[in-house]
């Protein structure tokens, strides 16, 4: 079993850059794939971003591609997300997700274990 803890959300304004932290415990961290989920209000899960554990190869929605990064630290079982030149439209719950798996997925469903989420919000 993975646990999933994410943190580094807050209140920044439009242009603003914030770094997300999720780290994990269980399991064998480089080993799975990791990835970044939002949901904004009244909206569904949506997929922002992931990174294979092996070769950390990265995917991006193309929403947020030029402007996020995703890393990961894989002695620090721990997975960044890297968000620069935010803007409102990326206010939302940012949860962080593990899949057994070397494959991508933008489905949430694909994904095995979730953290509890962390706000961010843009203030225009």
């Amino acid at each position: 079993q993975v646990q999933l803890v994410e943190s580094g959300g807050g209140l920044v304004k439009a242009g603003d850059s914030l770094r997300l932290s999720c780290t994990a415990s269980g399991g064998t961290f480089a080993s799975y794939t990791m990835g970044w989920f939002r949901q904004a209000p009244g909206k569904d899960r949506e997929f922002v971003a992931a990174i294979r554990g092996t070769r950390g190869t990265t995917a991006y929605a193309d929403s947020v591609k030029g402007r996020f990064t995703i890393s990961r630290d894989n002695a620090k079982s721990t997975v960044y997300l890297q968000m620069n030149s935010l803007k409102p439209e990326d206010t939302a719950v940012y949860s962080c997700a593990a899949r057994d798996s070397q494959l991508y997925a933008s489905d949430a469903k694909w994904w095995s274990y979730w953290g509890q989420g962390t706000q961010v919000t843009v203030a225009s």
